[in-house]
């Protein structure tokens, strides 16, 4: 349920409209517009929601059921945009940012070389894996910390912010010392312990949907970060596992709009895990802006042949570098720019 405050609402009516849910038993999460300032009631109680007992409050316009399970991604719950703050530019407004780097980090001269290769085409930030899940127990892991302090080293020669995986709730304050965003990949997005732990931190998260997640799972996902207050979430579609093997994943362009339309949170879009294929990136990283991604995250190695992972989707420096001029030019096209 949400209660909206109509225009000229004091802070004592806020006040005591959140008074009443947590008397009530529920947790009150505050939304202030432009217009009209916005408290979500979530949480469960043994003491039911009336509207009555919140649509005779002072200051109170309207009070609304939210049908929607998901309460706090909701565009019922928060109509306008959010905006997510990421060097100096915000994810989720008329800027397309792209996130671009290797797939793991490999050593320190890589990951510098990629870096200011990155930046130098245009990247708003940079990616890379320290800690990397993978199929087989026996591949490539990651560098851990020493990798996070050489993507640190990075940023400070580029002034690149840096977006990195975190596979367990213990590292999130190790994590969080390094990195600007928290990624939490695909195979972890319904590990409910780390989105409470990423949740809690109050740290930027990008949250990738699972292989075989529906847009609802995504949703229900992000629910656990918003919960803890933490709003400065986005949303990452990167291809669904299905029948088809002509490319690593099916990428769900669908997503994106449906997405767009159902919640606020800023939308990006993964060409590179979508088609597994680095060949297919260009077409497909078009695609997304065309569809209205507010972004693309973008495996790029200064030497793909030789990666340690996921060389075959990535990128050459001056390939990403073309692929920058034709994402501004469709980014114009669609009224936004890059």
């Amino acid at each position: 349920m949400i209660v909206v405050m109509s225009p000229n609402a004091n802070s004592k009516n806020i006040a005591d409209v959140i008074t009443r849910i947590e008397i009530d038993g529920y947790r009150a999460h505050l939304s202030e517009g432009e217009q009209h300032t916005i408290i979500g009631v979530v949480g469960e109680s043994p003491t039911p929601l009336r509207e009555d007992n919140y649509a005779t409050l002072a200051g109170v316009s309207n009070v609304v059921r939210i049908s929607e399970p998901y309460k706090l991604a909701s565009r019922t719950f928060h109509p306008l945009d959010t905006h997510v703050p990421l060097n100096g530019s915000k994810m989720g407004e008329n800027k397309v940012l792209i996130i671009a780097g290797p797939c793991s980090v490999e050593s320190r001269e890589q990951i510098i070389e990629t870096a200011c290769a990155v930046k130098e085409a245009g990247a708003t930030a940079l990616r890379g894996g320290a800690f990397k899940p993978r199929t087989s127990p026996y591949s490539f892991q990651g560098h851990g910390e020493e990798g996070l302090k050489w993507m640190a080293e990075a940023r400070e020669i580029t002034g690149l912010p840096i977006v990195t995986e975190i596979m367990d709730p213990a590292l999130v304050p190790m994590v969080t010392e390094y990195a600007d965003v928290l990624q939490v990949g695909a195979r972890n997005m319904q590990n409910f312990t780390l989105l409470n732990a990423v949740g809690e931190s109050q740290h930027s998260v990008l949250l990738k949907r699972g292989m075989s997640s529906t847009v609802l799972d995504l949703l229900m996902a992000a629910e656990y970060v918003l919960s803890h207050g933490n709003n400065r979430v986005m949303l990452c579609e990167r291809g669904i596992r299905t029948f088809e093997t002509a490319t690593r994943n099916t990428a769900d362009i669908n997503a994106i709009p449906v997405l767009k339309q159902l919640t606020h949170l800023p939308v990006l879009f993964d060409p590179s895990h979508a088609t597994g294929k680095w060949e297919y990136v260009e077409a497909l990283s078009l695609a997304g802006i065309a569809a209205g991604a507010d972004g693309l995250i973008i495996e790029v190695h200064p030497d793909p042949a030789t990666a340690i992972s996921d060389g075959r989707q990535s990128l050459k420096p001056d390939g990403f570098e073309k692929l920058m001029a034709k994402v501004r030019r469709v980014a114009e096209a669609v009224g936004r720019s890059a």
